[in-house]
């Protein structure tokens, strides 16, 4: 295959464990420019990860001037992920965001539409669609094996898991605490799942009660309540216009002893990925969970081949730039899934529900 020219914005946390080693192992991919405000990060990503002459830069938009780079890697905090992404794409380049989409709702749709507009891919990076049991779990729903699927649990929970590096808990930078960083993965797993991006209202609720503990047990270390300016837990509950309904759980910092995963109940049986796959469902008049060994090789792209979530989600996104296909993530369900996101920030505020048009 031919040769993708690749250009990095943003070499922090999500970059350096994520993106450049799963781009490093696609084969057909080279990495020719790193930019980052701390040009000492940039510096290192480019010599562990960049072709020998990769350029650096502390303004992205030198980088997008670049004109071989064919694919731009938008790995920067929220608050910057359209206005990079839009520009990226207007200066004719492909781009993979990282999650979330943006940080406000009105901002993904900007997104979309200069992706619209420019006829560029746009992808985002939710790699729970990668997982192989994943994948299986899809292909049973639209076969039909779940029936007609009226309620799921989007679960995002941890007990102390607050991260306490970089600006995770700036609010300014990332518009919100884990209903934004972790349970927009969850939020956008179950709404592709369903294959239901039709919302018709949201209620939410948002809480600031653990934050203030002084040195807490956490998983990352204790983090200062002054600067723990988002959320450490908040839930949601999303009415679609086909009368199904989504219930979003989410928490950094919750008094649940053993958080348990997301799920989703149908006409015909429900599945779950609590210790893997599990299919319930109800068969000559006895009821049965059964536990699905999944290949982890069987995805839908690349089949036999052995590789992680991370890798699975930048191969098959290159795969997409090199045979002009769709990619796993579409811009138009991630869109949803931001506004959704947005309204439940919108509804604890307001005390209101939130009405889609």
């Amino acid at each position: 295959m031919r040769t993708v020219k690749v250009g990095i914005i943003g070499c922090g946390m999500i970059a350096g464990g994520k993106h450049m080693p799963s781009l490093a192992k696609v084969g057909n991919v080279e990495m020719v420019a790193f930019c980052d405000l701390i040009v000492e990060r940039a510096d290192e990503a480019a010599a562990k990860y960049g072709v020998p002459d990769a350029k650096v830069f502390t303004d992205y938009k030198q980088l997008l001037a670049m004109e071989d780079i064919e694919v731009v890697h938008v790995l920067t905090p929220n608050v910057s992920h359209a206005v990079i992404s839009i520009d990226a794409m207007e200066a004719g380049k492909h781009v993979m965001c990282e999650k979330p989409m943006a940080k406000t709702g009105a901002e993904a749709k900007a997104m979309y539409e200069a992706h619209a507009r420019t006829g560029k891919k746009l992808s985002i990076g939710y790699q729970n669609r990668s997982k192989a049991q994943s994948q299986l779990l899809k292909k049973m729903i639209e076969n039909g094996e779940l029936g007609d699927i009226y309620y799921a649990k989007a679960v995002a929970a941890r007990r102390r898991g607050v991260p306490t590096w970089g600006v995770f808990l700036d609010k300014e930078k990332q518009g919100g605490g884990p209903m934004i960083d972790i349970g927009t993965h969850s939020l956008d797993l179950i709404l592709w799942l369903m294959n239901n991006y039709e919302p018709e209202s949201v209620v939410g609720s948002v809480f600031h009660k653990l934050k203030h503990t002084e040195n807490a047990a956490n998983e990352w270390g204790s983090w200062d309540p002054k600067t723990f300016e988002v959320e450490d837990s908040a839930f949601g509950y999303v009415k679609f216009k086909n009368g199904a309904v989504v219930s979003i759980e989410t928490s950094w910092a919750l008094n649940i002893a053993k958080p348990e995963g997301s799920y989703l109940c149908g006409t015909k049986g429900g599945a779950d990925f609590n210790g893997g796959l599990r299919i319930n469902g109800e068969r000559d008049g006895s009821l049965f969970l059964n536990v699905i060994d999944v290949d982890p090789n069987a995805r839908e792209l690349f089949r036999g081949e052995s590789m992680t979530d991370f890798d699975y989600e930048a191969k098959q996104w290159i795969h997409c730039i090199v045979n002009d296909t769709e990619p796993l993530v579409k811009p138009e369900e991630a869109m949803v899934v931001s506004a959704i996101l947005e309204a439940v920030y919108i509804s604890a505020e307001t005390g209101k529900p939130v009405y889609f048009d």
